[in-house]
Parts: structure tokens; C-alpha cells; sequence
């Protein structure tokens, strides 16, 4: 357990008749920046809440630094959590704002003065220590929000979708901003949000949420080439999913069939496991590894079709190409090349698609 800060061992919450969240287990190591990822309802709030205190789990276990602290309140917790609406104190500057913790524990006002201009020093913002919160720019109070609630030092920092309150270019800046100042500082972070790219640039590792379970937890990259299930899949990010029967299966090959496509090609890497292998599946392939040409493609994977829509986005443009079994998205960077009702052959390798359940 040394290693690890944050550990549930199959938390259950219910709300009534209401199963909150289920037999959730997570371990979270020291100095990680984890995202808890999912659509609203999931359960992310509520295992955060868990995590800081707030709510009792109906079973199961909490540990934060070893020790078992299921039952134990919040204001005793090594936690400390920021909320998406700041909560800060209206009446008070940000001084006596980023201050009001260390006030609790009987630091000098001369001290708390020094520790908050070290944090605003932190934050970029020196300038603002007297001023009221109803003077700030919502970016600024964020930061102010998160200066009082690391000013404490806890061990860990919960975060339950601080900046789904930002317009997205103030945003995208916090996010930078944000894993900067973990790695900085080393603190385990665990960040709620149901926004995926915000998930993929900020986190070492997501905990993807579904119905109150946790679906799959690794790496960014990772979860997204190697999902675990149909849903994870498609949350994460754009994809195309091809149901398929599975014709032969070895370590190196699996080969495939739609009844319409004909035969494809699946290659493992070294981490795919045979036992994985269902009669049953579904191939998924990512657009962007998808090639798209007027007549010939040497990969293993070929389909013949319509481009049905083209749709500029700026460094990419996408497509939809109509086959004899389903549509097909695909992006290439640049401008398009390829205009609606044109044939097309598209195409991808074996080792750029993957099977789930």
C-alpha cells in the first residue's frame, strides 16, 4: 500500500433504491494525475465525494495513505477538494480567501500573508492578493480556488470539474496549467470530467465510468488503441465499429468476417491475449488511421465505397464513405481531396484496428 495514496476496495453508494456507484475498486499511485472519465450519472461525483468524505460508502473500503479512513470526516482526511463553482467567499479578498484554512489552524497573519503571495506567485497572479472575488475574471478564480485549497498541502487533491465553467480558450490554457502544477508540485490529483480530450491531455492514467462501474483504468493511449469494451470505445474519442465473426485466431493473426465486406485482418501486439477471442466481436478502427484512395491500397483491410459527405475542420477534414455494411468516418489532415458521391477504396492494417466484445 506504500505506493499507492488513493485505494477503494469495491466501494458500493446507494441512494434509496439507487446504486450510485458499485463494487468500485481503484488503487492510484503517488504523484499521479488520475481523471475519472464518464457521461453525467456515471458515478465520478459521487466516488469523488467518497474519496474526500462527504458521503459514507454503503460497502467497501477507503484507504488514503495506508490508512483506513471509511467513516472518518473530511476535515481529518490528508484531501482537499475544489468544486467547478469556485466556492469562494464573496465577502472576503483573495487574500482571506486563499488564507481562511491556515486562519483554522492558528497561523499568524504575518505567515499567512507570506504563504499567499507564494502561492499567487505560483498561480502568475502577485497582483490581485486584495482583491474581492466579484472583482476576478472566472479564470482567475479558479486559480484563486486552487491556491486555498493546495495552500493546506494535502496529500490529495480532488478536483470535481473545476473548469466546466470556462469558455474554451481559458480552458484549454488551465488544462496546461493545471498538470504543470502537479508535476511540480507531486501531489496525487484525481480529476472529474465528462469531457474526453480534457481527459486524454491532462491525465497519466483515466478511470473510464459507466452505469457506476469502473469499465477499464491505464494509460491514455492505451485505453484508447486497446479498449476493453464496445462503450469505452466509443466514448473515448471517434471510431468506427465493424461486427464481425472470428474465422481463426492465433497470437500473431486473427482473421475475420462480414457477411458483406468479406474477410479482415486483425495483428495483436504483445500485450493481446487469445482468451480475449469470442466468436463474436467487433473490429474497431480509429478514422484517422483509415488511408482512402481513388483505386489501389496495399494494406490488408480493403473496402470499396461512396463518399457520402465531406466536412472541412480546419487541420483536417472529414468523410463519411458509404459501404455495403456501414458508414465509415474518416479524417486526413489537409484540405479534402475527395467530393461527395465519389467512388473510393479504403483501407487500414491489421495492426492499426482492434477487436472488443
Amino acid at each position: 500500500m506504500e505506493d499507492y495514496d488513493v485505494i477503494l476496495n469495491d466501494i458500493s453508494k446507494r441512494f434509496g433504491n439507487v446504486v450510485a456507484i458499485e463494487n468500485v475498486s481503484l488503487r492510484v499511485k503517488r504523484g499521479t494525475f488520475l481523471t475519472l472519465l464518464g457521461p453525467s450519472g456515471c458515478g465520478k461525483t459521487t466516488t469523488l465525494r467518497v474519496i474526500a468524505g462527504f458521503e459514507n460508502p454503503t460497502e467497501g473500503e477507503v484507504f488514503i495513505k495506508g490508512k483506513n479512513v471509511s467513516g472518518v470526516p473530511p476535515f481529518k482526511r490528508e484531501t482537499n477538494l475544489v468544486f467547478q463553482d469556485y466556492a469562494l467567499f464573496p465577502h472576503m479578498n483573495v487574500l482571506d480567501n486563499i488564507g481562511f484554512g491556515l486562519k483554522m489552524r492558528g497561523i499568524s497573519k504575518r505567515e499567512i500573508r507570506k504563504k499567499v503571495q507564494e502561492m499567487l506567485e505560483m498561480a502568475g497572479l502577485p497582483e490581485i492578493i486584495f482583491r474581492k472575488s466579484n472583482q476576478l475574471s472566472g479564470g482567475q478564480r479558479q486559480r484563486v480556488a486552487l491556491c486555498r485549497a493546495l495552500i493546506l498541502q494535502p496529500a490529495v487533491l480532488l478536483l470535481d470539474e473545476p473548469l466546466g465553467a470556462l469558455d474554451a480558450k481559458i480552458r484549454k490554457q488551465l488544462q496546461l496549467e493545471l498538470k504543470q502544477l502537479q508535476r511540480e508540485l507531486g501531489i496525487t490529483f484525481i480529476y472529474v470530467t465528462h469531457d474526453q480530450e480534457e481527459a486524454m491531455t491532462m491525465s497519466d492514467e483515466i478511470a473510464i465510468l459507466n452505469a457506476g462501474r469502473i469499465e477499464q483504468t491505464g494509460a491514455p493511449q492505451s485505453i484508447y488503441e486497446s479498449p476493453s469494451s464496445r462503450f469505452v470505445a466509443t466514448f473515448l474519442g471517434e471510431c468506427n465499429l465493424i461486427d464481425v465473426e472470428v474465422v481463426e485466431a492465433t497470437p500473431k493473426r486473427v482473421l475475420v468476417k462480414e457477411p458483406h465486406l468479406g474477410e479482415l485482418v486483425f495483428k495483436p501486439g504483445a500485450d493481446w491475449e487469445s482468451k480475449n477471442v469470442k466468436k463474436q466481436m467487433c473490429m474497431m478502427v480509429r478514422p484517422e488511421d483509415i488511408v482512402m484512395e481513388p483505386e489501389s491500397i496495399r494494406f490488408e483491410n480493403k473496402i470499396r465505397g461512396i463518399v457520402k459527405s465531406s466536412n472541412f475542420k480546419g487541420s483536417v477534414t472529414e468523410y463519411v464513405v458509404e459501404t455495403m455494411s456501414a458508414e465509415i468516418k474518416i479524417q486526413k489532415q489537409g484540405r479534402g481531396q475527395f467530393k461527395a458521391g465519389g467512388n473510393v477504396l479504403i483501407g487500414w492494417r491489421g495492426e492499426d484496428c482492434y477487436l472488443t466484445p
